[in-house]
């Protein structure tokens, strides 16, 4: 995706996703970018891998507890508890945005079978030790490449630099970051 791309896509992806706040827009946006790719190369769905890190034990502050300030919970149990009521509005930002780009999202993670089965997976199974998202990463074996079963977890807005790339955006556009929440102000800014 080009710098072109991802700033005609952020008031698009706003407003799908009834937000302005720079965290919602930054992982709704690549989002809305391979869908809408998606949607150009002729498809009308896509696989998502939503549920993945709330499932099965993916969140660095699930796998520190109950150490991590960012839980209230005593346990890796508790804390993976915590991250789980998060999962409707974030899945629900995510439909969003895929949508809003032409295609149906389809989360085969989220299939009442596999959230039945992540939740009744032991601690040690969730995390144990450095490894997160342990069960998933050991079913992955069975197909992928080790290289791609211990691959760190890295969030969207990051991986796909996204969230570096709007931040410039909103420097360049006289938002600078000595001012509070200055990509919240630019993408709002966008919508006018």
């Amino acid at each position: 995706m080009s710098i072109e791309d991802i700033e005609a896509a952020i008031p698009e992806t706003a407003r799908a996703i009834g937000r302005t706040s720079a965290m919602a827009v930054q992982i709704a946006l690549p989002l809305y970018l391979v869908a809408e790719r998606v949607a150009g190369d002729g498809f009308s769905q896509l696989a998502l891998g939503q549920g993945a890190d709330e499932l099965f034990g993916g969140y660095a502050k699930v796998a520190a507890a109950p150490d991590d300030p960012r839980t209230d919970a005593d346990t890796i149990r508790g804390a993976h508890r915590e991250v789980l009521e998060t999962l409707p509005e974030q899945l629900a930002r995510d439909v969003r945005a895929v949508r809003a780009a032409g295609v149906e999202p389809v989360t085969p993670l989220l299939h009442d079978d596999v959230v039945r089965a992540a939740l009744e997976l032991p601690e040690e199974w969730l995390v144990s030790g450095d490894v997160r998202k342990r069960a998933l990463r050991e079913a992955a074996r069975e197909r992928l490449p080790d290289v791609v079963c211990d691959r760190e977890k890295k969030a969207v807005q990051y991986g796909s630099l996204v969230a570096r790339e709007v931040d410039r955006l909103a420097r360049q556009a006289g938002f600078k970051r000595r001012m509070d929440d200055h990509v919240t102000k630019y993408v709002t800014s966008r919508l006018d």
